[in-house]
């Protein structure tokens, strides 16, 4: 039989840091390695999977559009691509009236950031520290951590960061050459920070009277994982440009711009992408959609991220220093470094990733049960009743 893990070894890039798991299946918020044991998914394909695992809905949308269309490029209509354009708008509510489709979150922010500069003409950003965009150039250059840039540098030109939730801070690096500020509402690989709504409106504000164009990267914080639709969304904002993908199309891999009314008019051709709404990728994303609102999935998130934010923030453990968290997106800053917390969550387990060097973080679908997360819990209760010896070492 062949050694999965010794045959992707040999061959696989290397770029990816791998667990030795090998999952075969899953279905919900739990999944199954090859020997046939479960964990509970906290992490999900990166928050990629808000419905969970194999979710009927969007496996019967795949199978069918499947069977009649699957190369179908944005150069002729498709009804599903037009439905889920609409369904977008919708949902985003006031302020946007436009959608470009693609397959990534990196490629969102690619697109947003070369669209920003388009409109305005102008050619500089102002980003957050602790922001994390991408790994392609335009995006890497909105992202702040050291180790993600210095092996590429030079970056792209006139990228500045300021302290997130500062204000005055942003308000300063805001000028005639900025073409837009590129912000997360809750910084995920950062650290699980929220922006508080006076930097956030803030920010909305400092763009209207400086002519800049407000862009939220909600890759990760999009479709429910908050408890609103959108992120932004809790704080009555309008941004220009909206950066989506992971839960966009139910686990299919998509991604997508929300495009606002401030953003002229965009001429044919200065951008494309030939995978972006094919019709594959739009029919998973339509029967999501359909989840989305039909079954309450951000509602039943805020409920749930209630639920689970008492829970830990109850826990006793002398190493959490804080537990911070929206929805159903939480991070548990510990005094230590989490790797060796995260390995042994597995094997208690439970399946959850980092965000830095000192922060849990658990992405759980929003479909997982009050039961799955007391047992997330309680795991977590055991792994940090006690620092791991080998992490001191």
């Amino acid at each position: 039989m062949t050694n999965t893990i010794e045959l992707e070894n040999k061959y696989t890039s290397g770029l990816i840091v791998k667990r030795p798991i090998v999952l075969t299946r899953g279905q919900g918020a739990l999944v199954w390695d090859e020997n046939g044991r479960e964990y509970i998914d906290c992490v999900c394909g990166q928050g990629s999977g808000n419905l969970g695992h194999c979710h009927p809905a969007v496996v019967k949308a795949i199978t069918e559009q499947a069977q009649t269309l699957m190369i179908c490029t944005e150069m002729f209509y498709f009804a599903k691509r037009a439905e889920l354009q609409a369904r977008l708008v919708e949902a985003a509510g006031g302020g946007i009236n436009r959608v470009f489709l693609c397959n990534s979150g990196t490629e969102a922010v690619e697109g947003a950031l070369k669209l920003a500069r388009y409109s305005t003409g102008r050619t500089d950003f102002v980003a957050a520290m602790r922001g994390f965009h991408g790994r392609t150039m335009g995006a890497l250059s909105a992202t702040w951590n050291k180790k993600y840039r210095e092996p590429f540098l030079p970056l792209v030109p006139g990228f500045h960061h300021v302290a997130y939730n500062n204000l005055e801070a942003l308000r300063a690096a805001v000028n005639e050459t900025t073409a837009g500020v590129i912000l997360e509402v809750v910084q995920a690989e950062g650290g699980v920070y929220l922006g508080t709504p006076e930097f956030l409106r803030g920010a909305q504000d400092v763009c209207r009277e400086k002519g800049a164009l407000l862009i939220f990267d909600e890759v990760q914080t999009g479709f429910g994982r908050t408890g609103k639709m959108f992120a932004y969304q809790h704080y009555g904002l309008q941004p220009d440009f909206v950066a989506l993908a992971k839960s966009i199309g139910g686990g299919i891999p998509m991604g997508a711009i929300l495009i606002g009314e401030r953003v002229r008019t965009l001429e044919p051709a200065i951008h494309a992408n030939t995978f972006g709404g094919n019709p594959l990728t739009s029919a998973a994303a339509v029967a999501a959609m359909d989840v989305y609102e039909e079954e309450k999935i951000p509602e039943k998130a805020a409920e749930l991220g209630k639920y689970l934010m008492a829970k830990l923030q109850a826990l006793s453990s002398p190493l959490i220093r804080e537990v911070r968290g929206l929805g159903l997106i939480a991070g548990i800053e510990i005094k230590h470094k989490v790797a060796p917390y995260i390995a042994a969550l597995a094997e208690h387990g439970v399946l959850a990733l980092p965000a830095g060097i000192n922060v849990i973080r658990l992405l759980p679908p929003l479909v997982i049960t009050p039961a799955q997360l007391d047992r997330v819990v309680e795991q977590l209760s055991i792994v940090l009743a006690k620092p791991i010896v080998e992490e001191e070492a």
